[in-house]
């Protein structure tokens, strides 16, 4: 059993939901952010408070953890260290708003709504909050399949579509005939890891690509 789950199972918090896998790409991604005096992290989606515990057991007292919630009563979940904002994720003034007020954050976690304009509109207008060398992690993208949620398989507007753009983006140095529809996405992104309802992307400037040769005879 990793700590994140130790904490989840056994240590006091409120009340929190995950599917028992995530855990797995929680530790591969955000174990290297903790005890860090200069953390951020910023989370979609509070419900009864219990993720932002969580966090604020596995990363520290001094770590910044903001949570949004369109609920008011989450307010209630706020403090320290621990702030909450609240408004709805699909609405872009709001999450400008959390721009012009945060600016960075190393780590964002988008578990609220799940619906598709909640997704789209968090990844586009959020992403590029994210530092160099952080994660934007998306959870619950299995909605991408599911019509009350805007979903459907293969349909247009859905956040796996967009993600498997997102995709072709990422060798954006090599499609020269669409490079400059792309915008800097490739040239601010390592990586990106899909997972059974959960993507992560992985945020670092990027040169252009060389390549090497070593070796005798090279």
């Amino acid at each position: 059993m990793s700590e994140l789950q130790d904490i989840f199972y056994n240590r006091p918090h409120k009340v929190c939901q995950k599917w028992e896998h995530y855990f797995r790409v929680y530790e591969r991604f955000l174990a290297r952010f903790r005890n860090r005096d200069d953390f951020r992290m910023l989370e979609i989606g509070v419900s009864q408070g219990g993720s932002l515990d969580m966090w604020r057991q596995y990363f520290g007292p001094a770590a910044l953890i903001v949570g949004v919630d369109i609920d008011p009563r989450c307010k209630g979940y706020e403090g320290g260290r621990t702030l909450v904002r609240i408004g709805s994720q699909e609405d872009r003034g709001f999450l400008r708003s959390l721009l012009a007020e945060f600016q960075t954050f190393d780590v964002i976690i988008d578990d609220g709504g799940h619906t598709m304009a909640q997704q789209v509109a968090t990844f586009e207008e959020l992403y590029g909050m994210v530092r160099p060398g952080g994660i934007f992690l998306t959870e619950d993208v299995h909605t991408s399949y599911h019509e009350p949620f805007g979903g459907g398989y293969r349909r247009d507007g859905t956040f796996m579509e967009l993600a498997k753009q997102k995709l072709d983006e990422l060798n954006g140095f090599h499609i020269d005939l669409h490079r400059d529809r792309f915008g800097p996405f490739f040239r601010n992104t390592f990586g990106i890891s899909f997972f059974d309802s959960m993507v992560v992307f992985e945020k670092e400037v990027v040169p252009s690509p060389r390549g090497v040769q070593a070796g005798q005879g090279a």
